[in-house]
């Protein structure tokens, strides 16, 4: 199969902030091209059915299109999904979908991707790469026996899963929480174990707490404080309890359950940022760019999105405070600021790092 032609650039992920980008500078008549491991917006579609964004919608939209609904509230995972396919249809954006990037090497003006496509390896040239890649590949494995026992998951899907079964969810943040809420409501009995004596209300939603905690208080959702698992079996979970997080040797208890879901979060795929050079730095492994630019120590090389922020124990960029990323990158590479961004002029506003984690 003959070499396409040499891209201006090449955008390694299509989630919302990719896509963004996509939008930008085909308005500004750059030749891209765009890759997915999976298909566009792929962490939204494993995401429980009808979870809605922590962000208000107006915050997600991306490109200048408004999200429409008959709600006015926040967008589930299903609907956002549906209207990033609107984006792309609306600007007919191509996207090489299911053809994941393996490897990048070259430098500033001659990179070349090799990618898995279903027919085979195929390769490209591209003046400069964007890794837009975002930082949720794969679950935070906890290393423990039986974590891959079949009723054991990372992965919260549905409600529905549960009902009648007992349930034991690990963790003590948004999704731990909020899956204890929905599956108690849809009728498991659950449990929830945390490392922690309490909650900390900065990493759990303000609407979220009360109600929880409201459970805890009426016994209908039991809690395990303090608590964090050694082993799993097909019976039952053993604990160790925990002071300040951490295990005490020799005390250990056992939990009877159906069910276990450790919601204990997830980390990204840094190997192509490795690959290419991408100094990672601190425990958070950021990636060392120019804020003004978006551009990493590598020339020519540039991140968009949430991978900016490395593995992100402690998240600090979200989708609704990414989208000068797209600007930035365009203007670097084009010169100029792109007309829209996010939402639509009179619903984009801008928010202190507190403000979001509360919105």
């Amino acid at each position: 199969m003959p070499m396409p032609q040499p891209y201006d650039i090449a955008i390694i992920g299509a989630g919302p902030i990719g896509l963004e980008l996509a939008v930008c500078l085909k308005l500004r008549g750059v030749r891209y091209v765009q890759f997915d491991a999976g298909q566009i917006g792929h962490t939204m579609t494993w995401w429980p059915r009808q979870t809605t964004f922590f962000s208000t919608s107006e915050r997600i939209a991306i490109a200048g299109v408004p999200i429409p609904n008959n709600h006015q509230q926040r967008t589930t995972g299903e609907e956002y999904l549906a209207y990033l396919r609107a984006v792309v249809e609306q600007f007919d954006l191509h996207i090489n979908s299911y053809e994941p990037v393996t490897s990048v090497t070259g430098a500033l003006g001659a990179f070349t991707l090799h990618t898995s496509h279903r027919t085979g390896p195929r390769t490209y040239q591209a003046a400069r790469v964007v890794l837009a890649i975002g930082d949720m590949h794969w679950p935070l494995r906890l290393d423990l026996p039986g974590e891959d026992l079949p009723h054991v998951s990372h992965y919260f899907r549905d409600p529905h899963d549960y009902f009648r079964r007992r349930l034991l969810i690990v963790g003590g943040k948004n999704s731990a929480v909020e899956a204890a809420l929905r599956c108690w409501r849809a009728g498991a009995q659950v449990t929830m174990s945390y490392r922690r004596a309490t909650f900390d209300e900065r990493r759990v939603k303000h609407w979220l707490m009360p109600d929880l905690l409201a459970q805890i208080e009426a016994g209908t959702i039991r809690f395990l404080p303090e608590t964090m698992p050694v082993a799993i079996t097909p019976d039952y979970v053993e604990f160790a309890h925990t002071v300040d997080g951490e295990p005490v040797p020799g005390t250990t208890l056992r939990h009877a359950t159906d069910f276990v879901l450790l919601a204990t979060g997830f980390r990204g795929d840094q190997s192509l940022l490795e690959e290419v050079g991408v100094l990672l730095e601190g425990s958070n492994r950021v990636p060392r760019f120019d804020p003004e630019t978006m551009e990493t120590n590598v020339p020519g090389v540039y991140v968009a999105g949430t991978v900016a922020a490395g593995v992100q124990q402690r998240y600090s960029l979200f989708i609704e405070n990414c989208h000068d990323h797209a600007g930035k990158i365009t203007r670097a590479v084009t010169g100029l600021w792109p007309t829209t961004l996010g939402d639509i002029p009179a619903r984009t506003y801008g928010l202190a790092f507190e403000q979001f984690e509360a919105n």
